[in-house]
């Protein structure tokens, strides 16, 4: 006799344990209307602004355990149903053992630890609950990606889809045209698996994108009134500030709408998280632009290749690429100032791996050198829509120099090519890395919305997915740290100077140099005696193994 198979999972009264922050609530009334509450004791500041009662939500325990959880819809709408999970009914999820998180799991952000060190900061842990807040035939729910492109972008689209569409059985789900804008301005496209069946493969977004454009009032209105109640929102760091404004509205107006975040950037400069999907793409496809710049330069006598990739403010993508690659000479960026002229400088660096080896590699970030430019003076108030600086060419810029200086030397006549790989690596589809990735954070982000979390982000903290409240992701950038192990590494392979100011150079001059460790030792020392918000801030710069 066939049985249908049921989802073996933890035993309810386990893993449901109520707490003062998330109170116990297994009403299995169901409710097909939209509900909206108000809430008379948010008072807004406006609709650009952050309501009174957006202070973080703190959870102490024992040892210095520190939990900042993300806010829930039942923390602001009293007497919230819920219903069983449509997991437990899937065939798909049957074979799995334990399957549904325990309520009280919890990621910790910082895993490097002393026999006396605090437990520390903690986030709440992603994946599927026992008990859903939002009956799968009432949800509407609705994607937007914002800023700009990022390999992946169609593969989260299409795992949302999926997994809203085949885990728990929500077919009503729009795509937003045009950004944030769209809300108002244009078109929706309905979403289904069919329609998202093979974008995965190609580059962009299906949506469309576009910077600035948010009118938080007019966004709101346009949820309220098509019915929305789960909003799913992919984008940079600006862009997760615009996704905790909305949630931050529809708190204000009682709404009981789940609002999401998936943080892009192809720069890998958001916090708290070990990286952000596409940038493993954007490491891998700068190897090609790389290799032909090596192939170029050591094919002609002096060849010098020149290679500009992203990196606004953090350089992580030229400090990867270059370790992996190998043939660079030279990677410049943002958080390591060079200079050009005198001893210690990078032109006389050139010269010197040039009569070494009769040719040479530079890497360079977008972002680097930008205080050398004397025209970039003139650019530093102008931003694009989404309120980021608009740089010069540092990559052309460099080349010039470079020819401009050896075209004085009679002694050495150089061949320089330069190639900027930028757009055409934000451009492309995600590999398999990413696109495994992109899976797993759209799965987690579909979880969290299904169980009542709301504003939050969802991101891998030390190998585990975790939901981290939207001000975590948008307090501060990640930069690479040059006085980590990492930055050592990349020293060692291309053998390049520090580039230390020439006033330091000749300050030193002469005396002993102190050897100091990699910061590292030094990191755990720091935060050993931290307390849970430094060690939090700390462990969001530290990029070393």
């Amino acid at each position: 006799m066939a049985t249908t198979p049921r989802f073996r999972c933890f035993d309810p009264t386990n893993s449901y344990a109520a707490t003062p922050d998330h109170p116990r609530r297994f009403s299995t009334t169901s409710n097909s209307t939209p509900r909206y509450y108000n809430n008379n004791n948010n008072n807004s500041k406006g609709t650009m602004g952050i309501s009174a009662n957006s202070e973080p939500k703190i959870i102490t325990g024992d040892a210095g355990y520190v939990l900042e959880d993300v806010p829930h819809l039942s923390d602001y709408i009293p007497d919230l149903p819920t219903y069983p999970n449509p997991l437990q009914d899937n065939p798909s999820y049957s074979v799995v053992k334990q399957y549904f998180v325990n309520v009280d799991d919890s990621v910790a952000q910082t895993i490097v630890v002393q026999k006396d060190s605090p437990r520390g900061i903690h986030f709440r842990r992603a994946g599927p609950r026992q008990k859903v807040y939002f009956e799968p035939d009432d949800v509407r729910a609705c994607i937007v990606t914002c800023g700009g492109l990022c390999p992946g972008l169609n593969t989260v689209i299409r795992e949302i889809v999926c997994g809203l569409y085949y885990m728990y059985g929500v077919h009503r789900i729009l795509g937003i045209e045009g950004g944030y804008r769209g809300f108002y301005a244009r078109n929706t496209i309905p979403l289904t698996p069919k329609v998202v069946n093979d974008i995965h493969k190609r580059g962009g977004t299906i949506l469309g994108t576009s910077r600035g454009g948010h009118d938080t009032s007019k966004i709101v209105d346009s949820i309220q009134d098509r019915g929305i109640n789960q909003v799913y929102i992919l984008g940079g760091d600006g862009t997760q500030k615009g996704a905790s404004v909305i949630f931050e509205e529809c708190r204000r107006r009682g709404l009981n709408v789940a609002v999401a975040g998936i943080p892009k950037t192809i720069d890998n400069d958001i916090p708290v998280i070990d990286k952000s999907f596409g940038f493993d793409t954007a490491v891998e496809e700068a190897q090609r632009a790389i290799n032909a710049a090596h192939v170029e330069a050591e094919s002609i006598e002096n060849g010098i290749g020149v290679v500009k990739l992203m990196g606004r403010y953090s350089g992580f993508i030229a400090m990867y690429a270059t370790l992996a690659s190998r043939d660079v000479d030279c990677c410049l960026i943002p958080e390591s100032p060079f200079y050009l002229e005198g001893a210690g400088g990078l032109f006389e660096y050139i010269e010197k791996r040039l009569k070494e080896n009769g040719h040479m590699v530079i890497v360079i970030a977008e972002g680097a050198g930008q205080e050398l430019l004397a025209e970039s003076r003139l650019a530093m108030n102008h931003q694009d829509a989404s309120g980021n600086k608009l740089l010069q060419d540092s990559g052309l810029w460099l080349s010039q120099k470079i020819k401009d200086h050896f075209s004085k030397l009679n002694k050495m006549s150089i061949n320089l090519k330069y190639i900027d790989p930028t757009y055409m690596i934000r451009a492309i589809p995600s590999n398999a890395s990413d696109n495994v990735y992109c899976t797993l954070l759209a799965h987690s982000v579909v979880h969290g919305a299904m169980a009542g979390y709301t504003g939050f982000t969802v991101g891998s903290v030390n190998g585990r997915h975790a939901y981290i409240p939207f001000h975590r992701v948008t307090e501060r950038q990640n930069k690479v740290v040059i006085t980590d192990r990492m930055w050592a590494r990349l020293l060692s392979s291309t053998h390049q100077p520090s580039f230390l100011d020439p006033k330091e150079v000749a300050k030193n001059k002469g005396e002993e140099t102190e050897t100091h460790l990699v910061n590292g030792e030094n990191h755990l020392e720091e935060t050993a005696s931290a307390t849970p918000k430094e060690v939090g801030n700390q462990q969001a710069t530290y990029s070393g193994n």
